[in-house]
C-alpha cells in the first residue's frame, strides 16, 4: 500500500472510532469521511461497510489486547495478572457503545479468530492463575459487567467495583 493510501486508511480508522464511540450504531460513514478529511469514495474504497469499518477496528483492538495479556503472562502474580487482563477486555468490550460485543457474536470469519484469539490468551492466564472455571464463562460474566457498567455511565467507577466482585476469589 502506498503511504499517502495508508494515512488515509488509518485516518479513517481514527475518525471512525471516535464516530463509533460517539454514536454507536447510529454513526454515519459520511461523517467518518468528513473527519478523516477524505472523500466518501475514499472510504468506501478502503471499506465498503460500516461492518468493515467496525471488522477492521474490532481486530486492531484484539490484538492489542492479546498481546497485552501475553506480557501478562510473566506477571509475578498470576492472579492479578487475570484481574489486570479480565479488566481490559471489559474495557474492550465497553468500547463504541457495545458495538464490539455485538460483533463478536456475529458470523465474520475475522471476529471469530478475533473470539478465539481472546478465549486463548483467557485459558492461559487462568490456567496459570489456577482457575479452574470455563474460560467461556469466566469471559461471559466479564462481558456482563462490562455491560452492566456501561448502564450508569455517570457511575465511572462501577466497572471496577464489579470486577472486584467477580474476581475476589481469585489466587
Amino acid at each position: 500500500m502506498r503511504s499517502d493510501a495508508r494515512q488515509n486508511r488509518d485516518r479513517v480508522l481514527a475518525a471512525a472510532r471516535d464516530e463509533f464511540t460517539a454514536h454507536g450504531a447510529a454513526a454515519s460513514l459520511n461523517k467518518i469521511a468528513q473527519r478523516a478529511g477524505v472523500g466518501p469514495g475514499t472510504l468506501y474504497r478502503h471499506f465498503p461497510s460500516a461492518q468493515a469499518l467496525l471488522v477492521a477496528i474490532i481486530t486492531e483492538d484484539v490484538a492489542a489486547l492479546v498481546d497485552h495479556g501475553r506480557e501478562l503472562l510473566g506477571h509475578p502474580s498470576p492472579g492479578e495478572a487475570l484481574r489486570i487482563w479480565l479488566r481490559a477486555v471489559a474495557v474492550h468490550a465497553t468500547a463504541m457503545r457495545g458495538l464490539v460485543a455485538t460483533e463478536l457474536l456475529g458470523a465474520d470469519p475475522a471476529l471469530a479468530e478475533c473470539h478465539d484469539r481472546i478465549r486463548a490468551v483467557a485459558g492461559e492466564l487462568s490456567e496459570r492463575a489456577g482457575v479452574r472455571d470455563d474460560v467461556d464463562d469466566l469471559l461471559a460474566v466479564v462481558s456482563a459487567v462490562a455491560w452492566a457498567s456501561e448502564r450508569l455511565p455517570g457511575d465511572p467507577g462501577r466497572l471496577d467495583r464489579l470486577l472486584t466482585l467477580v474476581t475476589r476469589g481469585l489466587p
